[in-house]
């Protein structure tokens, strides 16, 4: 009888542990990042920015050197932002002139990784950033409702949003990644 109540207490206990958690079913896997970004990455980002912008006012041209922390902890706030982002825990890692976009899905119980790797061009119509996904790993799951839409939408603020009033004035020329920087050279017009 002893036992039996063990058992039964056991499977409960097992049960309840399982609702509490989400289930790991896998996708690719997650890099290990040699430093953990930060709020202050972000911020560092944007006065980066700023500086650029200032800098490009007296000279014409603006050059900006965005690192992968800078950029993780960006799309990480915008993120945070969301009431229903498409992912979490995002990890960008700039390698080979692409952009390697790491993150957690979730459906129900189940939580899976994912990377989505991105070409950044320039449109030659309007010089800003073109956002093209070369490929697009989830896992075991589909690709989520509209991801493409938040991911374009989260990019284009890192990009476009972040110079903010000169934005309209700016023509990027060049985007180069390489070895975890994203660098980026235009000219205000």
């Amino acid at each position: 009888m002893k036992t039996k109540n063990h058992l039964i207490l056991f499977i409960v206990s097992l049960v309840l542990v399982s609702l509490a958690c989400s289930i790991d079913v896998g996708g690719p896997e997650y890099p290990a990042q040699p430093a953990p970004s930060s709020p202050a990455d972000a911020q560092t980002m944007r006065d980066m920015i700023q500086q650029a912008i200032v800098t490009g006012a007296e000279t014409g041209v603006i050059t900006l050197q965005i690192t992968e922390n800078q950029l993780t902890a960006f799309i990480a706030e915008k993120i945070a932002l969301q009431t229903d982002p498409p992912f979490t825990d995002p990890i960008i890692l700039l390698r080979n002139g692409q952009m390697q976009m790491y993150g957690k899905i979730t459906q129900g119980w189940f939580t899976a990784n994912m990377l989505i790797v991105m070409n950044v061009t320039i449109d030659p119509a309007t010089g800003e950033p073109m956002i093209q996904i070369a490929s697009a790993d989830f896992g075991p799951f589909p690709a989520p409702e509209g991801v493409n839409n938040a991911i374009s939408a989260v990019i284009d603020e890192a990009f476009t949003g972040s110079f903010g009033p000169v934005a309209s004035g700016f023509r990027l020329e060049t985007v180069t990644i390489a070895d975890g920087l994203m660098t980026m050279t235009g000219r205000i017009k």
